[in-house]
């Protein structure tokens, strides 16, 4: 019992469980507690996500030398390539099933939230997108000016930020994501409104594991090796992802995933897996476009057109590498996209929120575990284009 209460999948879907038998049956008081805890728990988690970007993403970078530029415009095209083409698969499907499904729109119903007890908040000492492109350029500079004293630091925080999330980040994970689940039990977003809209987060999951299979296959063909050696650890991620909803709160355990896999080189993991957290949202670009559709249809009473699609799904693309990896972060970047392009109204921008908080925790879900095909696809180039593994990288242990 004890080896299995100290696994970190069972742990985090006992707090699914957990959580969401406890939104039944709180009362009001009991759930400002677990409103509190939630925020608090979220507070510390976001300011960790910046320190764990520099982290790991600028040393990564220094260690890859003279190839670091190289490796990073790489990581940039697959990225925003996997994002478009999810797009544009989710609009053929949508062409092709939206005009035959019957969906009930009825989302009212919901409890609302009390108010935290108190406000603890920790304020991030950056933005995700700043420590990105910090990391990026402290990381370019330092191999460029060849500077021994910034990389042996960038070493040195690197080791620091490893002991923060081993000791800190993965203990909590599980109770944040048990009062995640709480609060959406006790609004009865998960009773209520899931089912009203069942059969478009059915199929917008299908297009996640289809995505992903096409991910992995594309990614073992290139790389000569085995993707089920990269896919089959990567079920802890999985499950955190659908708790935290966010990609940037989920990277820690992410991390530990990739590691565990044989076929990826431990300097491409280091690099790519932050860098993809953030740039990287196939999945919750599939789920947007998707659902982009079905608004249209049930409000205006037809599908955009087929330029205007594309269009919206060349820019969403790029939307994607520019959003930050939070709960929510893909569609509230791209609603100047959903209002210019799409012509959405208030209305249907509301409603547009409204459905993709019920599906944003799949999306992030697919969006990480893709991360880990794209990092096989690095480890590939690697491999063909003659650049030599750094043996210096350690791996966490979580």
């Amino acid at each position: 019992m004890k080896k299995l209460l100290n696994n970190l999948p069972f742990r985090l879907l006992l707090g699914i469980v957990i959580g969401i038998i406890l939104g039944q049956v709180f009362p009001l008081s009991f759930m400002r507690v677990v409103v509190t805890l939630q925020y608090i728990m979220g507070q510390l988690i976001t300011f960790c996500v910046p320190l764990i970007i520099i982290g790991f993403i600028a040393p990564s970078i220094t260690k890859l030398g003279k190839n670091a530029s190289r490796l990073l415009g790489v990581a940039v095209v697959i990225a925003y390539v996997s994002s478009i083409c999810a797009a544009l698969m989710s609009t053929a499907a949508g062409y092709a099933l939206i005009p035959h499904l019957s969906i009930d729109t009825e989302v009212a119903g919901l409890r609302e939230l009390p108010g935290v007890v108190f406000e603890l908040n920790i304020p991030q000492i950056m933005s995700v997108m700043s420590a990105l492109v910090l990391s990026v350029l402290v990381g370019l500079a330092a191999t460029w000016t060849k500077s021994k004293l910034t990389c042996d630091f960038l070493a040195e925080f690197q080791n620091i930020v490893l002991d923060i999330v081993s000791k800190i980040i993965i203990p909590i994970l599980p109770f944040y994501i048990a009062t995640t689940f709480c609060n959406l039990s006790y609004e009865g977003m998960i009773t209520h409104q899931l089912p009203a809209f069942l059969q478009i987060i059915i199929i917008v999951m299908i297009g996640h594991y289809i995505w992903l299979t096409v991910l992995y296959l594309l990614a073992g063909a290139y790389s000569g090796k085995n993707p089920w050696e990269v896919l089959r650890h990567y079920g802890p991620a999985y499950l955190t992802a659908v708790g935290t909803m966010s990609s940037a709160a989920t990277l820690a355990v992410a991390l530990d995933c990739a590691r565990k896999s044989k076929v990826l080189r431990k300097d491409m993991v280091s690099f790519g897996i932050p860098l993809f957290a953030n740039i990287h949202l196939c999945g919750s670009v599939l789920t947007e476009v998707f659902f982009c559709m079905t608004i249209s249809k049930i409000l205006y009473g037809k599908l955009p057109g087929i330029g205007t699609m594309i269009l919206f799904c060349m820019l969403l693309g790029i939307f994607a590498i520019g959003a930050p990896g939070v709960p929510g972060g893909t569609v509230m970047a791209s609603l100047g996209l959903i209002t210019g392009v799409l012509m959405f109204d208030d209305a249907g921008t509301a409603l547009m929120l409204a459905i993709f908080a019920l599906q944003d925790s799949f999306g992030t879900a697919c969006n990480v575990t893709g991360d880990g095909a794209l990092t096989l696809m690095l480890t590939g180039y690697a491999e063909k284009h003659g650049i030599q593994e750094n043996q210096n990288i350690e791996s966490p242990i979580l």
